[in-house]
């Protein structure tokens, strides 16, 4: 029997299973199953360094985004509108056969965009050209999962299917569970809360299906057994997903409101530019870029090349951008800007930088 034939058995199983507490060890194994059968499948098979055509996309600019949905959404459509690049669209199914570069100029920073050809149901199992679109995904800071607002809601749940059976985990945080294979000494469980989700017992048990007999395991969070099943493999990739449902302006005003409360959605439409620059802002948010400027002593700041870099970033992650050896002869900066209580202020490398900040780095 096949990788594919045991996950249908599993899945069927699983699905004709009735759900209650005397099965909840028997699902959390079936689970853990499904888990190891799904990770074979989508492991590199043949020639190390073979190269899919028109996948092998070179990562550039600030940040990368990712366009996934199913054929015919208006993909190739957003990516002509909001980048200089053009991508063949029409009226017909798999109009787009390879992944399509694009880069939009937002705010000083370059991203860049990734038209990835139509997913059909079955994309994980290998079906079209699931498995290079879904790598490619996996590369992406931020996916934007394209619906059809004329057609019906199975569509966002088919999609998440697909990505989450690959190991791409969207809007979700990764489980606070500490684990560490040892060399002896079984398995050690511990917990900081009350689990209401998952047991000792049953992490031992998946724990044995992953032929794994000694671990340290520690649950901060009250988390399922799918969550231990990912820190497990240590593989899952947790992406920002911004659902963006196209083709507005051909649904009622009703149903255009009831989709835009949705969290994460944005509603556009692309035919007629309708919404497309909420849908940059709210990419800008979900990237958690910020751009700063830099200063030379006496003179302005340079507002043509701001610096970007991630939310949260510090003095330190500046200095280290415009050349690593500026920390070894580092003294204190002035930084101007909403990050600082006064402006100038002398700040050190610890100091939090905020979007539009200006700073200027004073030497030893």
């Amino acid at each position: 029997m096949g990788i594919l034939e045991k996950i249908g058995e599993i899945e069927r199983e699983i699905s004709r299973t009735q759900k209650n507490k005397a099965t909840e060890y028997h699902l959390g194994l079936l689970k853990a199953k499904l888990a190891k059968y799904r990770q074979q499948l989508i492991e590199p098979t043949g020639k190390p360094g073979a190269k899919g055509e028109g996948f092998d996309v070179m990562k550039s600019g600030d940040a990368r985004v990712a366009l996934i949905g199913f054929p015919s959404v208006g993909k190739s459509t957003l990516l002509n509108t909001l980048t200089a690049t053009h991508s063949e669209s029409a009226n017909y199914e798999f109009t787009t056969l390879t992944c399509i570069p694009g880069v939009i100029e937002y705010n000083g920073a370059n991203i860049q965009l990734l038209d990835l050809p139509g997913i059909i149901e079955g994309a994980a199992a290998g079906k079209g050209r699931g498995r290079q679109v879904i790598a490619v995904a996996r590369t992406a800071d931020v996916v934007i999962m394209m619906l059809d607002a004329t057609k019906k809601e199975i569509q966002r749940e088919l999609l998440t299917k697909e990505l989450e059976s690959v190991g791409i985990r969207l809007n979700k945080q990764k489980p606070n569970i500490y684990f560490k294979q040892k060399k002896g000494g079984g398995i050690s469980f511990n917990s900081t809360l009350p689990l209401t989700k998952c047991n000792e017992k049953l992490v031992q048990m998946i724990l044995h299906e992953w032929k794994i007999f000694n671990a340290e395991v520690l649950f901060r969070e009250d988390c399922t057994s799918d969550d231990f099943v990912d820190v497990i493999l240590g593989s899952r990739v947790y992406l920002e997903c911004i659902y963006v449902y196209n083709k507005i302006d051909q649904i009622s005003i009703e149903e255009v409101d009831r989709l835009a409360r949705m969290p994460d959605t944005v509603v556009v439409s692309c035919n007629v530019k309708l919404n497309l620059d909420y849908l940059l802002e709210t990419v800008w948010e979900y990237l958690a870029l910020v751009r700063v400027y830099t200063k030379k002593r006496g003179e302005r700041p340079d507002f043509d090349g701001g610096l970007i870099l991630r939310r949260g970033c510090t003095v330190e992650h500046v200095c280290h951008l415009i050349h690593r050896t500026i920390v070894n002869t580092f003294k204190y900066a002035l930084v101007w800007g909403t990050s600082v209580k006064y402006s100038p202020q002398r700040v050190g490398l610890n100091h939090l930088m905020n979007h539009d900040d200006v700073i200027q780095i004073v030497k030893k």
